[in-house]
């Protein structure tokens, strides 16, 4: 679909005389960019993976004297 539309585009662009702006970069240029940018957040996104599983979680114990105590326990702390 999206080929279709541009390749339409591209065809009505060249009937009605204009020419389409020169590109500074061959066109598989850009997709190698974009694909290399993706792939370093992808990297990026992985290396913070093992966050989650560096030790086992805790409860926390419930500490009267803290500035904003939890008030979640529902009264099982005291």
């Amino acid at each position: 679909m999206l080929l279709q539309q541009t390749a339409t585009f591209v065809a009505a662009a060249e009937e009605s005389g204009h020419e389409l702006a020169p590109l500074w970069a061959d066109p598989w240029v850009f997709g190698a960019v974009v694909f290399a940018i993706l792939l370093v957040m992808m990297f990026v996104t992985l290396s913070y993976s093992n966050l989650g599983r560096r030790h086992e979680a805790v409860e926390e114990h419930s500490d009267p004297h803290r500035q904003h105590p939890n008030k979640h326990d529902h009264g099982q702390g005291h």
